[in-house]
């Protein structure tokens, strides 16, 4: 039998929000063959990842601009249009975030996250400040999967691991909870959420 689920703990980014640069890159880079080698090549997944680690956009845009001058338009047009990056809320699963609320369950959320982008994010969209509290990557200078950044929210927010039940669209950050102890399943959809939801004892 699943461990008894005291506290459950959200993922922002695609599972409570929409986030997809494609959308604005779409008109600024309109060629898709440029536009893809932008992202492997100059504002990387793996760059963007280290202003969730914490690390500042001045200090990012330069380190591209001084490989990449000519790109330094786009570089910059990264965070300027950042906005239309997270253009919706997913309302199916926002509905769920709201009605376990509403039931009394003890809700959290920890995402990766710069911690500028993150405070926008929450003036968008204000059901982001409805949660007990919020463990923001870019804030505590860890992201996941890291192990730490777990233990830290744990540490935070009075979490017992082991009755933890984790949600997050990351197969990788799932695997990062259940490596410190949580229950955790992998968000593709509010219905399939319900029935996890529903496996592990939490009525909503």
């Amino acid at each position: 039998m699943p461990a008894d689920i005291r506290h459950i703990v959200f993922d922002i980014g695609k599972v409570l929000i929409h986030y997809d640069p494609d959308r604005p890159f779409s008109r600024i880079i309109p060629d898709p063959e440029e536009r893809r080698w932008f992202f492997d090549n100059v504002c990387t997944h793996d760059w963007n990842l280290e202003q969730d680690r914490g690390r500042g956009w001045k200090e990012a845009e330069e380190l591209l601009i001084a490989n990449f001058p000519e790109r330094e338009d786009h570089i910059r047009a990264f965070r300027i249009n950042w906005r239309e990056m997270v253009p919706y809320a997913y309302d199916d699963t926002v509905t769920v975030l709201r009605e376990l609320i509403d039931s009394g369950r003890d809700v959290t959320m920890l995402t990766n996250f710069a911690a500028d982008t993150f405070r926008e994010a929450q003036e968008m969209y204000p059901f982001l400040t409805t949660s007990r509290g919020i463990t923001v990557s870019g804030e505590v200078g860890l992201i996941k999967p890291d192990r730490a950044i777990y233990e830290s929210h744990v540490a935070t927010h009075g979490l017992e691991p082991e009755n933890t039940l984790f949600i997050d669209d990351s197969l990788a950050n799932v695997e990062g909870a259940k490596s410190a102890g949580w229950q955790a399943v992998q968000f593709t959809g509010a219905d399939k959420l319900r029935r996890d939801l529903a496996t592990y004892g939490v009525a909503i």
